[in-house]
């Protein structure tokens, strides 16, 4: 079972930045092309799950990874607090309501990760329903598979240190103060309930579709396993234009 306290938030000091900056545009650069022909071929899509504890880059990925590639053929979805329409169906109806078209590409930022998570934590839901959603978002994930979706899971990973940082920007930076939530503070002081909720997730939820663990103390950094991940990954697909 994963330990995420004995995984590392940071790069090894052997990874020199500065080519690690130039590798990601590189990468960024045949994103572009990717995508194109992942459109143009028609016969997959892509899927790119975004977790990771509050404060963790969510939003920041998805502006510089993604910032080569036409938004005609990408999609963000940011899942918060259901809505009370929300609320009046299963929980994988919103979800199921944003998974990609072939030809396109589909950013969760959070996702259905997020109906375990919270009730698990929050104590909301019966254990017995909760135990359920696991064998149930591992089916819908074989679905989309199946179906011919790429999944894509990341989880980006930072430490306390790191959390209280930028927690602490948020208050006091004037370009971060409309991203500060009074309620952020409440749920870093769970952090170890979230932790643990995350391990079970990744112990339970990996067996075809696996996690990866993202450091994520370093901006520039994440950007780079992410690019890079997504990159091999529409690689390994041999796309190819229509004749």
């Amino acid at each position: 079972m994963i330990n995420l306290n004995k995984l590392p938030t940071s790069p090894s000091h052997s990874v020199d930045r500065k080519k690690t900056e130039k590798e990601t545009e590189k990468f960024k650069d045949e994103l572009f092309d990717l995508q194109n022909v992942l459109f143009a071929e028609n016969k997959h899509s892509l899927l790119v799950i975004l977790q990771g504890i509050d404060a963790s880059g969510k939003d920041g990925t998805v502006k510089h990874v993604f910032s080569s590639m036409n938004p005609m053929g990408v999609n963000v979805k940011a899942f918060k607090a259901p809505t009370e329409e929300e609320r009046q169906y299963d929980f994988l109806w919103r979800v199921h309501k944003n998974i990609p078209a072939k030809g396109m590409i589909q950013i969760f930022n959070r996702s259905h990760y997020e109906d375990i998570l919270v009730p698990t934590v929050h104590k909301e839901l019966d254990n017995d329903l909760i135990e359920r959603r696991y064998d149930i978002i591992n089916s819908f994930e074989q679905n989309l598979a199946d179906s011919g979706t790429v999944i894509l899971k990341f989880y980006l990973h930072i430490s306390k240190a790191e959390q209280k940082e930028r927690i602490q920007e948020r208050l006091t930076k004037p370009n971060k103060k409309w991203k500060y939530d009074p309620g952020d503070k409440r749920e870093a002081e769970k952090w170890d309930a979230y932790v643990d909720v995350y391990e079970e997730i990744f112990d339970r939820c990996s067996k075809k579709l696996p996690w990866i663990i993202v450091p994520s103390d370093s901006k520039w950094y994440r950007n780079y396993v992410i690019a890079k991940e997504i990159r091999d990954t529409l690689k390994g697909l041999k796309l190819k234009y229509p004749s």
